[in-house]
């Protein structure tokens, strides 16, 4: 996963987000390592969420994970305590802040069905076919000669 598509996961995830349980004022950069390197921030402030693709200078907290986590937390499939204590993301800053999200309420978005992939399908199907047509017929074993012991007392029998 590259940094956009990591902000647009997150951005997506919190867009009709019910924060109005958030009392307060909460800014939380993160910052992102591995494959989608970068810095966003999430702002909940009067029961909405934004995300956007900036560093935050006055934040609460500055967490730092691999951007594969980081979309975890945000779809609901990991928490973010979990993600904590096994150290799977690091937290600096005013960590009881951190926590206030998990009185957010992210609405799941609705799936949409995967984009069918028949042809690759039959391609693979026929692949595997054409092989097959391919191959030359199975030869046949030589006929197993006789021992060499019974041959020689067959032919000093016919003498």
């Amino acid at each position: 996963m590259n940094y956009e598509k990591l902000v647009q996961t997150v951005k997506a995830a919190f867009e009709n987000a019910d924060a109005s349980a958030v009392k307060e004022h909460v800014a939380i950069q993160f910052n992102v390592i591995g494959e989608a390197e970068g810095a966003f921030y999430l702002e909940a402030n009067e029961g909405k969420i934004a995300v956007e693709p900036y560093e935050y200078f006055d934040r609460d907290v500055i967490v730092t994970a691999d951007g594969d986590v980081i979309a975890d937390i945000a779809e609901g499939k990991l928490g973010i305590e979990k993600a904590y204590l096994t150290g799977k993301i690091k937290a600096e800053g005013n960590l009881g802040k951190a926590l206030l999200l998990k009185d957010v309420k992210v609405k799941k978005a609705v799936k949409k069905a995967p984009a069918k992939k028949a042809p690759a399908k039959k391609a693979e199907a026929k692949a595997p076919a054409k092989a097959a047509e391919k191959k030359a017929p199975a030869k046949k074993a030589p006929a197993k000669k006789a021992p060499a012991k019974k041959a020689a007392e067959k032919k000093e029998s016919d003498k």
